[in-house]
C-alpha cells in the first residue's frame, strides 16, 4: 500500500496549497511577527498521530498555525534586514522545481537542472560584468557561497606555498595569513571558521568610518608579514554603510604579495548591473572570487546565493565529489562539483526565471531606484531636527541616529513605525551608537513610499520628543 495519496487528491492537495500560498502573500499580514499571540505556537506543538491525518487537512491546519508568525517580507514597507521580495516569477517556478521533484546534483539525473544552472550563470556573469570564465555555483547564500571561494582559495594559495592540501589536508601545512577589515560582516568570520583558519591566522585589519579597509594599515601589514600564503576579503557594500572597498588598490596589493582577493558582494555587487552606479564597484571584477546573494536584490526565492570564482580549475577541484556510482560532469555540467552539496533543491529554475522576467534592464532599473528612493529618504531624514543620518548614502542603506537626552530615540521611532503595521524596521549597533537601519531592497519599494513613511518619521519623533521632555 503506498504512503503517497493517489493521484486526484494530489492534485487537489497542491492546487489547496497554491491558493492558501497566495492568498497568504497578500493577505493583510502583520509585518512585525513579534506582534503574534504567543499562544499561536500551540497550534504547531501538538501530538504526533499514530495514524497520518488527511493531507488536505493537514495543509489548512500548517496554514492556519503558520499565519500569525509569518512576517511580511515580500511587502514593500519591510526594510528590517536586507531581504528581497521574492518575485512571483521565480516562487512560481520555485513551486514548479518541487512539484517535479528534483534533484539538481548531477546532469544525468536531471539535465533540466544543470541546462538552467548554466544559462543563468552566464547571465550572472554578464549582468554583473565578471570574467566570463568564471565558474558559478548556486549555493544556499552569501554565507555558503563564501565557504565555497575561499575553500577554492585556501587550495590555490596552498599549492602555490608548496603545499599539496588534497592529499596532506592541514596536516604540516604553511602558515596561510587572511587579511580581513575588523568591521567585515559576520559570515565572512564563519566561512573561515569552518575552513579550519582559527584567531591567530585573522589579521584583522582597521576600518574607517565606512566600515571599509584602512589600506594603508592593510598595506603595511601586508609588507611587515612574512607568510608563504595570503588571503584577503574584501567588501561590496558594507551592511550599515553599503560601502565598498577600493579595490582597484585592494588587487593591486594582492598581485604584489600573491595573495587571493576575494570579495563579499552579498548584495552591494548588484550594483555592477547599473550602468549609471557601477563606479562605486570599479575594479570589483579584478578580485579572484566573489561570493553574492540571489535572495536579496535580484528576489529570488528563499534560499539562493552565488559562489563565483575566476579559476574553475581551484572551484571544481575544492568541491568536486568521487565515487564510483557518480558520473563525470565533463563536457556536460554537474552541479554538484561547485557547491558543498550533492543533493539539493534545483535553484536554477528560479533564477532563470526571475532574470527571465525582469531581464536586464529590469533588473537595472530596480537597483537604481531603491538606491534612489535611499537618497530621497536621507534627503528628508537630515531636515529633521535632532536626526542625523550617520553614513555617506551611496547605496540602499541608511544608519540613522535620532538624538534625545530623556529616551531612546531609535527605538522608540522603530516601535512606532512597527506598530502603524505599514513597515517593520530594527535598530542596530554600529560604532558604539544604536541606530535604526533600513534597507530598501524589496522589489515592489520604490521612491513613492518614502514621502508617506518620512512624514510618520516625522510624527512619530515629534512626539517622542514631546513625551520624553
Amino acid at each position: 500500500m503506498s504512503s503517497f495519496p493517489d493521484k486526484k487528491i494530489a492534485q487537489r492537495l497542491l492546487e489547496k496549497a497554491a491558493q492558501l500560498a497566495t492568498r497568504g502573500r497578500y493577505s493583510d499580514q502583520a509585518l512585525d511577527p513579534h506582534q503574534a499571540p504567543l499562544a499561536a505556537r500551540d497550534r504547531f506543538d501538538i501530538a504526533l498521530p499514530r495514524r497520518g491525518r488527511d493531507p488536505l487537512e493537514v495543509i489548512e491546519s500548517l496554514d492556519s498555525a503558520a499565519r500569525p508568525g509569518l512576517s511580511g517580507m515580500t511587502d514593500a514597507g519591510f526594510m528590517s534586514w536586507v531581504i528581497g521580495g521574492s518575485h512571483p516569477a521565480g516562487v512560481a517556478a520555485d513551486w514548479m522545481a518541487a512539484a517535479w521533484g528534483q534533484n539538481a546534483c548531477l546532469y544525468e539525473a536531471s539535465p533540466a537542472s544543470a541546462q538552467a544552472e548554466a544559462a543563468s550563470a552566464k547571465y550572472l556573469l554578464d549582468v554583473l560584468d565578471l570574467p566570463p570564465e568564471s565558474s558559478v555555483g548556486f549555493a544556499t547564500g552569501a554565507t555558503m557561497a563564501a565557504f565555497t571561494s575561499l575553500a577554492a582559495a585556501r587550495l590555490c594559495v596552498l599549492e602555490r606555498a608548496g603545499h599539496d592540501f588534497e592529499r596532506k589536508g592541514l596536516y604540516g601545512c604553511p602558515e596561510v595569513a587572511i587579511y580581513i577589515a575588523d568591521d567585515a560582516h559576520v559570515t565572512n568570520y564563519s566561512a573561515l571558521r569552518y575552513l579550519g583558519f582559527g584567531s591567530d591566522q585573522l589579521h584583522r585589519i582597521p576600518s574607517l568610518d565606512d566600515g571599509t579597509y584602512d589600506c594603508d594599515a592593510l598595506e603595511a601589514a601586508m609588507a611587515e608579514d612574512d607568510v608563504p600564503a595570503r588571503i584577503v576579503l574584501a567588501q561590496a557594500g558594507h551592511i550599515m554603510s553599503g560601502a565598498f572597498d577600493d579595490f582597484t588598490r585592494l588587487a593591486a596589493l594582492c598581485k604584489r604579495h600573491g595573495a587571493w582577493l576575494h570579495v563579499d558582494g552579498a548584495f552591494g555587487l548588484w550594483v555592477r548591473a547599473s550602468r549609471r552606479l557601477r563606479r562605486i564597484a570599479e575594479g570589483v571584477e579584478l578580485a579572484d572570487s566573489w561570493s553574492v546573494d540571489g535572495h536579496k536584490w535580484l528576489q529570488i526565492p528563499y534560499d539562493c546565493g552565488f559562489a563565483i570564482v575566476k579559476h574553475e580549475e581551484y572551484h571544481r577541484r575544492a568541491m568536486s565529489m568521487q565515487a564510483g556510482y557518480l558520473p563525470k560532469g565533463e563536457p556536460l555540467r554537474n552541479n554538484s562539483d561547485y557547491v558543498p552539496e550533492l543533493s539539493r533543491r534545483a535553484r536554477g529554475f528560479s533564477v532563470w526565471a526571475v532574470m527571465q522576467s525582469l531581464g536586464r534592464k529590469g533588473i537595472e532599473d530596480m537597483i537604481e531606484s531603491h538606491c534612489h528612493s535611499a537618497h530621497l529618504l536621507a534627503q528628508a531624514l537630515r531636515r529633521l531636527d535632532g536626526v542625523e543620518v550617520i553614513n555617506r548614502q551611496c547605496l540602499n542603506q541608511l544608519a540613522v541616529a535620532f538624538h534625545s537626552p530623556h529616551c531612546d530615540g531609535a527605538e522608540a521611532v522603530a516601535q512606532a513605525l512597527n506598530a502603524s503595521g505599514r513597515y517593520f524596521v530594527r535598530t542596530a549597533q554600529w560604532q558604539g551608537r544604536k541606530l535604526l537601519r533600513f534597507s530598501i531592497i524589496n522589489g515592489e519599494t520604490g521612491p513613492d513610499h518614502v514621502a508617506p513613511m518620512v512624514d510618520e518619521i516625522a510624527a512619530a519623533w515629534q512626539a517622542i520628543s514631546r513625551a520624553a521632555a
